[in-house]
């Protein structure tokens, strides 16, 4: 359905006057920042799949081409893929089929472990990676709809909540240089 225009009201804060007035005070702001969240990430969503679109990719298979482009030599095992994404497993296979498929990556047996497949870059995947990331810096990231000083702090606010849902940890500091 094609949005028409803005709405006449912030549906969140609408929302949140409804919780307080049918007495549920304690839990209207958390309702609307939760809500408010999953929005913003509707709404971020939409950008990053109008940008991905000419390049016939989701957000997921972006990633997984990004991630294997990040590394040294264009490969990593499938269970670090799996962590790093931090989705579930059957996700990231369904995705990795779908790019083994259409050229991008390939399976290859790990060196070491028998029972573990590694995943490897291929040219075309390369190549498509570094345009869909070209487009999306362009059209996405280096103007998210915020200021810089409200990105940095939405950020941080964010990384709070993540880490404090277990996430991540603070990484350890690392031994002064001898």
């Amino acid at each position: 359905m094609p949005k028409s225009g803005p709405l006449p009201v912030d549906p969140i804060a609408e929302a949140k006057r409804q919780w307080t007035a049918h007495g549920w005070t304690d839990a209207a702001p958390g309702m609307s920042a939760v809500t408010s969240i999953i929005r913003a990430q509707q709404l971020m969503l939409a950008r990053i799949d109008a940008a991905l679109k000419p390049f016939g990719l989701s957000f997921a298979r972006y990633e997984m081409l990004r991630l294997l482009g990040f590394t040294r030599e264009g490969r990593m095992p499938m269970a670090s893929a799996i962590a790093r994404l931090q989705v579930h497993p059957t996700s990231v296979t369904n995705t990795v089929d779908r790019l083994v498929r259409d050229g991008f990556v390939e399976r290859r047996p790990h060196p070491v472990d028998g029972r573990a497949a590694m995943l490897v870059l291929t040219a075309s995947g390369r190549d498509l990676v570094e345009r869909a990331t070209l487009a999306l810096n362009e059209q996405v990231f280096a103007e998210p709809g915020l200021s810089a000083e409200d990105t940095a702090e939405l950020v941080a606010i964010i990384a709070r909540l993540r880490k404090d849902a277990g996430d991540f940890a603070e990484p350890r500091p690392l031994p002064d240089p001898l």
